[in-house]
């Protein structure tokens, strides 16, 4: 069940939020607790022990190593940790991809192929085992006390507005949240905005972009339009779609009464890929400079280790994603501008140049990294790209032109509007705005929002199954 779907909207979400109200205070880490697991049962019930499973061990070695003085005996524990979570990450998520490349060598030298059952990868499964590392080495660190309250700590990695796609959230975060906060009428409204404008970004933009981005990656021999278009409507579509589902998120705890970190800052303005990284999927980038870049050493070995370790870390975020050598690439792509524009800096090669030319030129390089992310294989990748140089033509191909119809065209100009304007109105907003203005801006978004969720449920209604992207990672 995902949060754009009529079930979820329909019956799933009015259910729990009259028995989340009616219920009290103390019983709503377990009421939480049902819903999630009952939602995440709804794809696959048999899965559901994984995530109990993650629990428990997060849950027990918390304990333990609050207990347990500093030493090797206490690390040695930690590292226990780690390895069965990630254990469970590589069988579930990449032992597919290792026979695959496996067999792919083999077969290469003339070899039989290892034959091999695939495995089906749990949804949400790298996202609550990244909670659950957190919140295993935030106690090692003694950043964080272990909790004693099992259920408020199955709670917070079951509560399902995070649990299939993020954000990453760290423990801490809501910990205090868990034990008390606070549920006003204008918490859940802005929840409820939040929540609408999410779901009209996924339905009416993202989906509505969706086909044509399919239609031009599987484009045999693309053309330059057929790939510039198609790597530009990818671009969009992943933003809208990602972006929505955080703002379903954020919106969906809001109404419960937790306040979740935002996910994304306007990150196509960027100047810089480092920029970039600061206002993209920004829990994520958080995690992996908290917990595997300083772990590599950071920036406390020298100049080549900082440089290496940038580098390492987006390659592991790139394979995070999926078990697929595109993602892979995909992070070598983002580690090696990142360490070249952070020795840029050092040797204070890098100087300020003017918006006009330094966001096209990181969107550029952003694009360029999102075909690779897309394309389902790596010949793939680079039959798009040597589309993107024209060396399949120039003009818009005949397959493809009738998959740009007026709506996705709408949809793609909106999208781009809104992807640029919205930072300057918002600053606008915030530097014009008074106290007595600013209400009539919210009261003229609601009127404008509710018409648009309304059309978006009916085109939800009317289109078929559309997942959210982020939902396969």
């Amino acid at each position: 069940m995902v949060f754009s779907s009529n079930v979820f909207l329909f019956l799933f979400l009015p259910v729990f939020l009259i028995v989340y109200y009616l219920l009290p205070f103390r019983w709503r880490s377990a009421w939480i607790l049902t819903g999630s697991y009952a939602l995440y049962s709804w794809w696959r019930v048999d899965f559901l022990w994984l995530l109990i499973a993650i629990t428990g061990v997060a849950y027990l070695y918390g304990l333990i190593l609050e207990k347990q003085p500093d030493g090797a005996r206490r690390r040695w524990t930690l590292t226990s940790a780690i390895v069965l979570n990630l254990g469970a990450l590589a069988y579930f998520k990449y032992a597919n991809f290792g026979i695959d490349s496996f067999n792919a060598i083999t077969q290469s030298f003339g070899m039989q192929p290892f034959t091999w059952a695939p495995i089906l990868l749990p949804i949400g499964l790298s996202f609550f085992i990244f909670h659950a590392i957190s919140y295993i080495v935030d106690v090692y660190r003694r950043e964080e006390k272990a909790t004693h309250n099992p259920l408020d700590f199955a709670a917070f990695i079951a509560l399902f507005p995070h649990l299939i796609a993020g954000p990453v959230l760290k423990y801490n975060l809501l910990a205090d949240q868990f034990r008390s906060r606070t549920h006003t009428m204008e918490k859940f409204s802005y929840g409820a905005t939040r929540f609408m404008t999410g779901f009209a970004k996924k339905v009416l933009i993202a989906d509505s972009i969706a086909p044509l981005v399919t239609a031009t990656f599987n484009q045999p021999n693309p053309t330059m339009a057929d790939a510039w278009l198609g790597a530009l409507a990818y671009t969009l579509q992943l933003y809208f779609d990602f972006s929505g589902y955080s703002d379903m998120a954020i919106g969906l705890a809001a109404m419960m009464g937790f306040k979740f970190p935002e996910n994304f800052n306007h990150p196509y303005i960027s100047r810089s890929i480092t920029e970039f990284w600061r206002r993209w999927h920004m829990s994520l980038s958080s995690w992996l400079r908290e917990y595997l870049y300083i772990s590599l050493g950071g920036n406390r070995h020298g100049r080549a280790r900082t440089y290496l370790n940038l580098w390492l870390t987006m390659v592991l975020g790139g394979l995070w994603h999926g078990a697929n050598w595109t993602f892979v690439l995909w992070g070598v792509w983002h580690g090696s501008i990142l360490a070249v524009e952070r020795r840029m800096k050092e040797a204070s090669l890098w100087k300020p140049s003017p918006a006009w030319l330094t966001i096209p030129g990181t969107m550029i390089l952003v694009i360029i990294g999102w075909v690779m992310f897309r394309a389902d294989s790596v010949p793939d990748a680079f039959r798009m790209y040597r589309g993107m140089l024209g060396l399949n033509g120039m003009g818009l191909s005949d397959t493809l032109a009738w998959q740009v119809k007026p709506s996705v065209l709408v949809s793609m100009v909106l999208a781009a509007v809104l992807v640029y304007l919205a930072p300057y109105w918002g600053n606008r907003v915030g530097d014009v705005g008074s106290r007595l203005l600013r209400p009539r801006l919210a009261v003229g978004a609601t009127v404008v929002l509710l018409p648009l969720f309304v059309l978006a449920i009916m085109k939800l209604s009317a289109q078929s199954y559309t997942p959210f992207l982020y939902f396969q990672f």
